[in-house]
């Protein structure tokens, strides 16, 4: 499932998880992705286990590259 299709200058950017909560505020954690794909797998991940959020979704960043995802489980990207 993705939630958001990107525009083609926002698939180049890397992307991360965002969590939605009931009040609308908006949260995330420190892991950015290469690509939209990967950030909203893990952002599923995370918000099947959390109970806070409402929903979630993936937000292009200025960040570098952290995470990426392997076999279902994110791993920190080597420098």
């Amino acid at each position: 499932m993705f939630l958001v299709k990107p525009t083609e200058k926002e698939n180049k950017m890397p992307y991360r998880p965002v969590f939605i909560m009931r009040d609308g505020e908006r949260a995330n954690n420190s892991l950015v992705f290469e690509t939209p794909e990967e950030a909203e797998s893990s952002a599923l991940d995370r918000y099947r286990v959390w109970t806070m959020p409402d929903t979630y979704t993936t937000e292009p960043c200025d960040g570098p590259v952290t995470h990426i995802r392997v076999d279902g489980r994110d791993v920190r990207k080597k420098t």
